[in-house]
């Protein structure tokens, strides 16, 4: 059964919520350098400024 927008947009945020924690854990962690996760927010979402200003890299 096909789902609804609504549905497939919450979908896509939680992931993006999810991958975005992940990312700030790697940098801190050390296991990523801040311009690969910089790029990898870029190619993940369009408000990715927003998160990079955020997380302060």
């Amino acid at each position: 059964m096909p789902s609804n927008e609504r549905a497939k947009e919450i979908k896509r945020r939680r992931h993006r919520k999810v991958k975005v924690a992940q990312y700030a854990a790697r940098v801190e962690k050390g296991t990523l350098t801040k311009d690969d996760a910089i790029a990898k927010l870029r190619k993940l979402t369009i408000g990715s400024e927003q998160h990079i200003e955020n997380l302060g890299l």
